[in-house]
């Protein structure tokens, strides 16, 4: 199977840390995955984030982790939007801990309890540290930003962790390998008609049973979920090119003028011909 379908992650490196500071156009971000652990810290404005079906909200300055394998989605506010973000390689961390991968974070900052806030704050001043040594440019920043991403990875674990390896049985496993299947073709064939029967036929399952398989763990319907994703890419589209509106639409797999004006504007608020507009 493909990995992740949207935002593929370059190469990790020796190091197992991939650490960017984003400027990004706000908005919608599709629902994802990848292999590694993802830490998201936003630096200017809040985020909507959808992990494995239930939405959170990830104020300004706070941390959450998104463990591997997850199925993501986020919507920022702000445009444009600024994010530092971790990915991190527990197979490449396993030579400082042999078996991390057995350990599972859980670090969402409105699940977290009273008594143990106090080192959420303390990971949050260390994120504020790494933005701050990036903005002055420090001569020996990757070496001290590295450093200090293994401290947090250290915390944790040791406060936010469980040491339990995921148990799922065979139903649950023959699930989230059908999502992240279905994820994965639609990302490469969203330019293309798809219909209810080329994506049940892909993954061998009558078309009614799809629909309801699909409703039932991605809280939409597929139709709804691959408008969006066409929709994610036009608004790129819109703010990386000249070209013109009814153009992008059309090559990113749109055919219904109306649909897609109506869609368009409940997804971000406003009309694809003001997303150009000078503010």
């Amino acid at each position: 199977m493909s990995k992740a379908y949207y935002e593929s992650i370059k190469e990790i490196g020796n190091s197992g840390i991939i650490l960017s500071y984003q400027t990004v156009p706000g908005g919608y971000h599709p629902l994802h995955w990848h292999e590694e652990l993802e830490l998201l810290y936003p630096l200017n404005g809040a985020v909507d984030i959808n992990i494995e079906g239930k939405k959170y909200d990830l104020p300004v300055k706070q941390l959450m982790v998104v463990e591997s394998c997850e199925v993501h989605s986020t919507y920022s506010y702000n445009s444009p939007s600024m994010f530092l973000c971790i990915h991190l390689s527990k197979k490449h961390m396993q030579q400082y801990m042999p078996d991390i991968e057995l350990y599972q974070i859980h670090c969402k900052p409105e699940e977290i309890a009273d008594e143990d806030f106090p080192f959420y704050l303390e990971i949050c001043k260390m994120l504020e540290t790494l933005t701050r040594i990036y903005i002055e440019d420090a001569a020996a920043f990757q070496l001290e930003a590295e450093g200090i991403v293994l401290q947090i990875l250290a915390h944790l674990i040791r406060h936010f962790s469980t040491n339990t390896a995921p148990q799922l049985d065979a139903s649950d496993a023959l699930t989230r390998e059908r999502i992240r299947q279905i994820i994965t073709y639609v990302e490469e064939h969203f330019r293309e008609p798809i219909s209810l029967s080329d994506i049940s036929e892909e993954l061998g399952l009558g078309k009614e049973y799809f629909c309801r398989f699909f409703k039932k763990n991605m809280g939409l319907s597929f139709l709804n979920y691959l408008n969006e994703i066409r929709l994610t890419h036009v608004y790129q589209d819109l703010i990386t090119t000249d070209a013109p509106i009814t153009e992008i639409m059309e090559a990113n797999g749109i055919t219904n003028q109306k649909l897609f004006n109506r869609s368009f504007k409940k997804l971000y608020g406003c009309t694809p011909s003001a997303i150009r507009k000078p503010s």
